[in-house]
Formats: C-alpha cells, sequence, structure tokens
C-alpha cells in the first residue's frame, strides 16, 4: 500500500488511508478483523511486556496528548503507516526523534 495517498477516514486502496484505515485494511487481508478506529484498535491489542516489536506489531503515537496515530512495525525498526494529508503511506524509522519521542504503546492484536 505504499505510495498510497493519505485520506481521512479512508481504509480502501483505491480510495486512500488513513492510520487505522490502512491497520484495518492489512489485516483484513490476513484474515484478522480489527476495529476502525485508533482508539479502538489500541483497546484490541494486547500490549506488550518486551518492549521490542515484532514484524505486524502495532505502534501507538501519543501525537497532540493523545494516543491519534498507530503503524505496523516493518521489522529493521521501520513502519509503515498513513501519516496525514498531503502525504501517502510510506515506512518511516522509529528511531528518528519525532516518532521515538512520541512512542505510547506497542500491542499485537488477539
Amino acid at each position: 500500500m505504499r505510495g498510497k495517498p493519505y485520506q481521512f477516514g479512508g481504509n480502501r486502496p483505491e480510495r486512500g488511508f488513513d492510520c487505522s484505515g490502512l491497520v484495518q485494511y492489512s489485516y483484513g487481508l490476513i484474515g484478522i478483523a480489527l476495529p476502525r478506529t485508533v482508539a479502538e484498535q489500541y483497546q484490541a491489542a494486547a500490549p506488550l511486556v518486551d518492549p521490542s516489536p515484532t514484524i505486524g506489531d502495532l505502534l501507538f503515537f501519543r501525537v497532540g496528548g493523545s494516543i491519534s496515530h498507530v503503524g505496523i512495525y516493518y521489522g529493521d525498526g521501520r513502519f509503515v503507516h498513513a501519516p496525514s494529508t498531503g502525504q501517502a503511506v510510506m515506512v518511516s524509522r522509529l528511531d528518528e526523534t519525532y516518532w521515538r519521542q512520541r512512542l505510547a504503546s506497542i500491542g499485537r492484536p488477539q
């Protein structure tokens, strides 16, 4: 889905994605049903005791005071996400200052 446009409320490749729509769609491709919003996905994911993510784990970020962004761990310190209006689905690094400072939780869908 890399390169698909950001679209608020989007959850289909032909329309574009927001962060939680990308997560919901991606997991749906492998037969795992997840709720639609970041808050619901956060509640549905089992928090990891070991803070080291595994490929496919959900990364929850606190942006603007609340947990409001989610991405999928891609391996090697990278994650895929739909960042914001005007950008496309992309891979970012967890060691980037912006994301490292905002990482709030790592969870695994149940």
